[in-house]
């Protein structure tokens, strides 16, 4: 088995696998790094190569400062994107996550670069609305015992990780960078994307997926999907460990995206 590979630091590949067609790339959620994705490497079909974003200020970019704006946030993503060469890729995003795919497609499509030929947005309410929502806790401004009291309540950092002092300054330290990143974001009214769109969101969300699905359907120009799971925020443990073999659109578009999961198999 091919030992993880990083990329120019902005881009990890737990297992490399240089005889495949398509890569699903992943953007992580506010505060987290490429650990809760890696796992999907052993999930996805043989021709797939799992890809993740590596924010800075963390893992192979720890020395690096972080992203204080969302422009920058972006840019730098699309940096590390542009590190796939030509081979088509799915582009994933769950929470902060789902917004910056959303933007960096959209920016791709409007520039002419090489953009995703397929979006999965996971786990977050609709750009449009994304101003809006981290006006709520957790916020940038929060104390850092909030902030914990808020990771603790997710479930987005490990018991664990929260009972090291070290370990808890750090996970409070990237939150807070990304929050103060994601709060400058602002939405322009009237931009989509082309690309098809499947969405996935918890049935235990404190937003109705209904209206959430309705508010992200309004974004996709093209092929939309919308797939309410088990779970909360980060769905259940069970959900996320197959979440890539969840991800999929119809079959009319199936040979452009960089997996095709039979509907049977869904």
């Amino acid at each position: 088995m091919a030992r993880a590979t990083t990329l120019g630091r902005r881009l990890v590949l737990p297992r490399p696998n240089p005889d495949a067609t398509r890569s699903l790339v992943c953007l992580s959620y506010c505060g987290g790094g490429t650990a809760p994705f890696r796992a999907w490497a052993g999930v996805l079909p043989a021709d797939v190569e799992l890809a993740i974003v590596c924010y800075p200020g963390r893992e192979s970019r720890y020395g690096e400062p972080f992203c204080r704006d969302w422009s920058a946030l972006a840019e730098d993503t699309m940096a590390a994107l542009a590190l796939l060469g030509p081979r088509p890729y799915a582009l994933f995003g769950h929470s902060m996550g789902s917004v910056l795919a959303f933007d960096v497609t959209a920016a791709l499509e409007q520039r002419g670069g090489h953009a995703p030929a397929a979006l999965v947005v996971s786990g977050g309410d609709a750009p449009s609305r994304y101003a809006a929502q981290r006006a709520k806790p957790p916020t940038a401004a929060d104390s850092d015992e909030r902030l914990v009291a808020w990771l603790r309540d997710t479930g987005q950092v490990d018991a664990e990780v929260l009972g090291d002092a070290d370990l808890r300054s750090i996970a409070v330290d990237l939150l807070r960078a990304d929050l103060v990143a994601a709060e400058t974001y602002r939405y322009t009214p009237g931009v989509t994307v082309a690309a098809p769109v499947h969405l996935l969101y918890g049935a235990d969300e404190d937003e109705p997926a209904a209206d959430v699905t309705a508010r992200w359907r309004l974004l996709a120009r093209g092929e939309f999907q919308a797939d309410v799971l088990a779970g909360g925020h980060f769905y259940t443990p069970a959900v996320w460990a197959t979440l890539p073999q969840l991800m999929s659109v119809s079959s009319t578009v199936s040979s452009t995206v960089p997996w095709a999961v039979p509907p049977a198999a869904r």
